[in-house]
């Protein structure tokens, strides 16, 4: 504990000289960025940040059922995750297409095209998807882009689509409304989500 206030310490006293001297840009790296780093008594000393990487502990379980129970649900969330990036990644695409286009019919027309890529591209695989793994995807899905899913379909197809897709979701158990909710009852999603960003799953 003594070992962990002390590096604490240095770390910070390090900081706020860093923080009084001045910060010069050295040279780019090999990536192209850009390196800075401040001159301390003729030295030069390279400034840099790190990403934060959590690291969980391995967790424990009160019997073999809790194990399969959990071993499951990272097989579940690692094949939904991808599609829930996706979706993200088609959303940032289509609101930077939005903005070029002019008329409600070119939008339209927009929209149509990219469900199709989308259902030509992914439909057998997302057909392949259990029940269970359609909710973490929903759930997911909001994690990904902030807005559920309900939302998404009723800004690109109309509130009358939300609400027919809503029906049909709700006959089998899952609801488009859901929300991630990161600090409660999807903790352990989130978790593995967090994991799998860092390569530790």
């Amino acid at each position: 504990m003594i070992g962990k206030i002390l590096i604490t310490a240095l770390g910070l006293s390090l900081f706020i000289d860093a923080r009084t001297q001045d910060t010069v840009q050295l040279q780019k790296d090999i990536a192209g960025h850009v390196l800075y780093g401040i001159i301390n008594d003729g030295d030069t000393l390279l400034l840099s940040s790190i990403d934060e990487v959590r690291i969980y502990p391995q967790r424990r379980f009160d019997s073999r059922r809790d194990m399969r129970r959990y071993r499951r649900l990272i097989r579940n969330v690692k094949k939904a995750y991808p599609y829930a990036k996706l979706a993200r990644l088609k959303l940032d695409e289509i609101e930077v297409n939005f903005a070029l286009l002019t008329t409600e019919s070119q939008k339209k027309a927009y929209i149509k095209q990219v469900e199709k890529e989308i259902m030509d591209e992914y439909e057998e695989e997302l057909k392949k998807l259990t029940i269970r793994q359609g909710r973490i995807l929903i759930k997911l899905i909001d994690r990904e882009t902030g807005e559920t899913s309900y939302e998404l379909v009723k800004q690109l197809r109309g509130s009358f689509s939300a609400f027919f897709w809503q029906t049909i979701a709700r006959l089998f158990g899952s609801n488009l409304k859901s929300e991630f909710d990161a600090a409660g009852e999807d903790m352990l999603i989130n978790e593995i989500v967090i994991m799998i960003d860092n390569g530790q799953l």
